[in-house]
C-alpha cells in the first residue's frame, strides 16, 4: 500500500525569512511523515539555508499568476472537473461566496491554483493538506479540500491572522480538521473569533537548540557596544523606533554601533532616517545574509534589539523566532510588550521590556543591558533555560506530530 502524504501548502519555497517551516519540514520527516510540498510561488532569494538541503520532500510549484498563466490552469482544473464534479462544483460556489463577500478576485486564483493542485497529486496517496499561514495558502488548501474531500488544517502566523478578514478566517476554522498557532496569545485571539466553538493548538515554533548551543557567544561587553537587529525591514518590526533610540545615545556621546541585517519595504525609508538623524557613522546594513553569516554576526553582538508595534493595517508579530536563538546564543535581549512576545522574554528574568514608541525608554534599556554587569549574569543563564524548556524544536515536532496522527490519516 502507498505510504500516506501530507500535502504541504506554502506561499514560497524555500524562503530565507521562514526557517521555521523548513526546519519543521525536515523533523516532520525525521519522524516518518511523507511530505509533498505545494508553493505557490517561486523561491525569490538566489540563495537559501544549508537546512533546505536535508529536506527530502518533492515540490510542485503551482501558477502564481493568472491572467499570464492561464494556459497553464486550463487543462488540470479540466481534468479536476471531470473527475470530481461535485467537489468541484462545491468548491466553486464556495469561491463564488467568498468573493461576493471579499470582492478580491484573488479568490479566483486561489480556486484555480487548488484544482491545479489536485489534478497534480492525483498519482499521490494524498491523505491531508496543511497550509502555512492562514490567508491564501490556507484558502486554496480549504478549496483544495472541498474539491477532492482530503482534509486540510493550518496553522496561523501573525500578519496572516491580524490583517485577515475575521468573517472568512472563522470560516476556515470551522472547516479546517485542526488549526495550529504558534503563541498563546494568536490562541485566544482565533479562539474568540469562532466564539470557543473550536479549540485552537498552540505549538510554538521552536529552534535547533544543537545547533546554537554549540556557537554559544561568552563575550565581554565593551565600548562601542554592538547592537544587533535581524529582521525584515517593515514597519511592524518599529526600526525607527529603535533609531530614534539610538540617537539619543549619539547626543550623549554613548559610544555603540549597530548593526541591521535583513531587507524589505522600508528599507530606503531607513536609510534615509539614518542620515536625517546623522547615524551614519554608527549604523551598518549589510542586508539579507544566509543563516551561517548571521551566526559569525552574533558573536559580535553585545545585545539582540526588535522594536516590534502594531502597524497601522494590524500586522504583528508572534513571537519572532530570532529573540528565541538570541537568547539560546546568550545574547542578551530587548523586545517589547506586543502580541506574544512577553510569553517568552519577561522583564528583567530573560530579558528587557519597554514601549518602543518611547525612545527614552528604550535607549535607557540599550545603555543598560551593555554596562549592568549582573543584570546580564541574571538574565543570559535564564534566557537560556527559558528556551530549552519551552523553544526546542526537538520536543515540539514530537508534540506537533502527534497532533497530525491523531486527528489525520497520516
Amino acid at each position: 500500500m502507498n505510504t500516506p502524504v501530507m500535502g504541504m501548502v506554502l506561499k514560497g519555497y524555500p524562503r530565507i525569512s521562514e526557517t521555521f517551516i523548513s526546519n519543521e519540514i525536515r523533523l516532520l520527516e525525521e519522524q516518518g511523515l511523507t511530505v509533498h510540498i505545494f508553493s505557490m510561488r517561486q523561491p525569490r532569494e538566489s540563495f537559501t539555508h544549508k537546512s533546505v538541503e536535508a529536506i527530502r520532500a518533492r515540490v510542485t510549484y503551482l501558477p502564481s499568476e493568472f491572467w499570464i498563466s492561464l494556459h497553464r490552469f486550463v487543462w488540470p482544473n479540466l481534468r479536476t472537473l471531470l473527475s470530481h464534479p461535485a467537489g468541484y462544483a462545491k468548491s466553486f460556489r464556495l469561491a463564488c461566496k467568498r468573493f461576493l463577500h471579499n470582492r478580491n478576485f484573488m479568490t479566483f486564483k486561489h480556486f484555480f491554483q487548488a484544482g491545479y493542485l489536485v489534478h497534480h497529486a492525483s498519482g499521490l496517496n494524498l491523505a491531508h493538506l496543511h497550509a502555512h499561514f492562514a490567508h491564501s495558502p490556507t484558502s486554496v488548501a480549504m478549496f483544495a479540500s472541498e474539491i477532492c474531500g482530503v482534509p486540510f488544517s493550518f496553522t496561523a502566523h501573525a500578519k496572516d491572522i491580524y490583517t485577515s478578514d475575521a468573517t472568512q478566517l472563522a470560516e476556515k476554522i470551522d472547516k479546517a480538521r485542526f488549526v495550529v498557532t504558534c503563541t498563546k496569545f494568536n490562541k485566544a485571539f482565533l479562539e474568540n473569533l469562532v466564539q470557543g466553538r473550536r479549540e485552537v493548538h498552540c505549538v510554538y515554533h521552536g529552534i535547533d537548540l544543537e545547533l546554537f548551543f554549540a556557537h554559544a557567544v561568552t563575550r565581554t561587553p565593551e565600548p562601542p557596544y554592538t547592537f544587533l537587529t535581524i529582521a525584515r525591514i517593515v514597519e511592524k518590526k518599529g526600526i525607527p523606533d529603535i533609531l530614534e533610540a539610538l540617537a539619543l545615545l549619539a547626543r550623549e556621546d554613548f559610544p555603540f554601533r549597530y548593526v541591521l541585517i535583513g531587507s524589505g519595504d522600508e528599507k530606503d525609508a531607513v536609510k534615509a532616517r539614518v542620515r536625517e538623524l546623522g547615524l551614519e557613522g554608527h549604523v551598518e546594513m549589510p542586508g539579507t545574509m544566509a543563516h551561517e553569516q548571521v551566526l559569525e554576526r552574533f558573536q559580535a553582538a553585545d545585545c539582540f534589539v526588535l522594536g516590534c508595534r502594531i502597524a497601522k493595517s494590524g500586522d504583528r508579530d508572534g513571537i519572532p523566532n530570532v529573540l528565541a536563538e538570541s537568547m539560546a546564543l546568550g545574547v542578551p535581549v530587548i523586545g517589547t510588550r506586543v502580541s506574544g512576545i512577553p510569553e517568552l522574554v519577561e522583564h528583567e528574568e530573560t530579558g528587557l521590556l519597554v514601549d518602543a514608541t518611547r525612545p527614552e525608554e528604550m535607549a535607557a534599556a540599550l545603555k543598560r543591558i551593555v554596562t549592568d554587569q549582573a543584570l546580564r549574569a541574571k538574565i543570559i543563564p535564564a534566557a537560556r533555560r527559558k528556551v530549552t524548556e519551552v523553544f526546542d524544536n526537538q520536543k515540539l515536532i514530537v508534540e506537533l506530530v502527534a497532533l497530525y496522527r491523531n486527528l489525520t490519516n497520516l
